[in-house]
């Protein structure tokens, strides 16, 4: 048992703590065989992420015959075939899609800048016109209290005139015939 644990420390001393990351290079053939299985002979090599038709798949599933890109037909292990486009062809679509999209994000962005702006000019002037909103409706509430007290003045005011007007006519009434009476000058003449 000690030797065992004595073989661990020397194979884990034997590797280095900081090891770089790394991969497989995708510069890779799959070998292109004349019939569905390993057993007919080679006739080619497609790269690695070259884009084929498939035409058919073996009676088993397990080889699939493709055309090449230059023509050539062939069979091919189902494992090493994919639909679809490759890596190859997709990333260089992806990274013009993302500068496509970092533009836009970057066009966006100063475009949401500039409206933060004008939303906060709007709200500073919303601000001053609620302020004035404000003091417009007291101002209208105070007129109208104005006006209703101007009506009831108004009122009691033809109010008092007529009743002087009434008293005055009742004190009249009573008056004239207290009055002295002119008298009738009698023409004898006839």
């Amino acid at each position: 048992m000690k030797k065992y644990i004595l073989a661990a420390v020397f194979i884990s001393a034997s590797i280095p703590a900081l090891a770089e990351k790394g991969h497989i290079a995708d510069d890779v053939y799959v070998f292109v065989h004349g019939g569905p299985s390993n057993q007919y002979k080679i006739t080619g090599r497609v790269r690695s992420g070259s884009s084929i038709d498939i035409l058919r798949k073996s009676g088993d599933g397990k080889f699939i015959q493709v055309r090449t890109s230059s023509g050539k037909t062939g069979w091919v292990d189902a494992n090493n075939v994919e639909n679809g486009d490759s890596i190859q062809i997709r990333v260089p679509k992806l990274e013009s899609a993302l500068e496509t999209s970092e533009v836009l994000v970057k066009q966006q962005s100063t475009e949401i800048q500039s409206l933060r702006g004008e939303l906060d000019t709007f709200k500073a002037e919303n601000g001053t016109y609620s302020d004035q909103l404000s003091k417009l409706n007291t101002e209208i509430t105070d007129l109208n209290r104005q006006i209703d007290n101007m009506d009831e003045s108004n009122l009691m005011r033809w109010f008092t005139y007529g009743g002087l007007v009434a008293l005055g006519g009742v004190l009249l009434g009573l008056l004239v015939p207290y009055l002295p009476k002119k008298k009738k000058r009698r023409d004898d003449w006839m």
